[in-house]
């Protein structure tokens, strides 16, 4: 914190300038401990004050920078945005038979349906997402989108003064899939349990609360999860769904760059038999380059290389009713 390196410049300056008095000393030491007092996080173990967030840097404070997803550490800040349960219909004992063939709570790298390349896209939607359903629809491509509900300071995906509800609609109508990407874009794998319920309710509520449903599909932020997670995933009924085609845009985000991310796709793609070959492949639709340059680029590549853009259920051959959950089933659990 700037506030921090200030005091401690200050107080390093006084120190070589004059041997302070006690009561200097004493006040100086008092202000450190109060600084030291509003640590928090995994580095200091302690929580802030109800209303307060636990920044990135182990700071408690209010206000975006201490309390925006997916930086704020909602374990320490009762306060962080991602911590707010979004308005909407409770989904927690809707009922989750496991239908279909695709296994649920593990890992799925890879499309089963030759020809067909599942373009999808994480952490949005975002002021870029309208532009790339244009895009898309121009092509007659479909893409399945991995939303996060609350990140990158745009409010809650279900907020009606927001834009999203309106293109998560539209997604739906285009023909593309929804799934999701967890609450706030958490490291799953570093979650107390019931933290972990919350980043894939409170999820599921917003999306029940646009939509009327919500997913069967999602991908672990960072692609981070390991048993004991894939576990509560299945517990959820969830494909666990991954990529094995990674152009890395979200590296290359300037116009000169993302001509590695093109030689990235161009090099598994271009020439390549549909007959043989499928993949199954991830981007972000927050990227500005991903979406106003690269993706241009992917579905000119699909097209003079006969190959479909398809969802992440098509590749998998997994009938579209079988992508998302209704209200109306509840649990006999209940």
């Amino acid at each position: 914190m700037k506030g921090s390196g200030a005091f401690l410049v200050a107080f390093l300056a006084s120190s070589v300038a004059a041997t302070p008095s006690w009561s200097a000393l004493f006040g100086r030491t008092e202000a450190i401990e109060k600084r030291q007092a509003g640590r928090c996080g995994t580095g200091f173990g302690t929580v802030c004050a109800r209303n307060e967030c636990c920044s990135s840097a182990g700071w408690c404070g209010t206000g975006y920078l201490y309390c925006s997803a997916p930086s704020c550490q909602i374990e320490y800040g009762p306060g962080c945005d991602a911590n707010v349960r979004p308005s909407g219909p409770d989904t927690t004992n809707v009922a989750r038979p496991r239908v279909g063939n695709i296994p649920y709570g593990q890992a799925i790298y890879r499309c089963s349906h030759n020809g067909d390349i599942a373009l999808t896209y994480d952490d949005g939607p975002y002021t870029y997402t309208e532009d790339l359903l244009d895009l898309l629809r121009r092509y007659n491509a479909r893409a399945t989108f991995y939303i996060t509900g609350r990140n990158l300071g745009k409010g809650a995906i279900n907020d009606p003064a927001t834009p999203w509800p309106g293109l998560i609609r539209r997604m739906v109508r285009d023909g593309h899939q929804i799934a999701s990407h967890t609450w706030s874009h958490q490291r799953l794998t570093t979650l107390s349990r019931s933290k972990f319920w919350n980043q894939m309710i409170y999820n599921e509520i917003a999306f029940a609360d646009i939509l009327g449903y919500f997913p069967t599909y999602m991908r672990p932020p960072y692609s981070a999860s390991n048993t004991t997670t894939d576990a509560w995933l299945g517990e959820l009924g969830y494909h666990v769904t991954y990529f094995n085609l990674d152009t890395e845009g979200y590296l290359h985000d300037s116009p000169n760059m993302i001509s590695t991310s093109k030689a990235i796709w161009d090099n598994t793609v271009e020439g390549r038999s549909p007959r043989t070959n499928t993949w199954l492949h991830i981007e972000h639709d927050p990227v500005y380059q991903s979406v106003y340059n690269l993706t241009e680029h992917m579905l000119r590549s699909l097209n003079r290389n006969n190959f479909s853009a398809v969802t992440v259920g098509e590749c998998l051959q997994d009938p579209r009713a079988n992508w998302y959950r209704q209200l109306g089933d509840v649990s006999s659990d209940d």
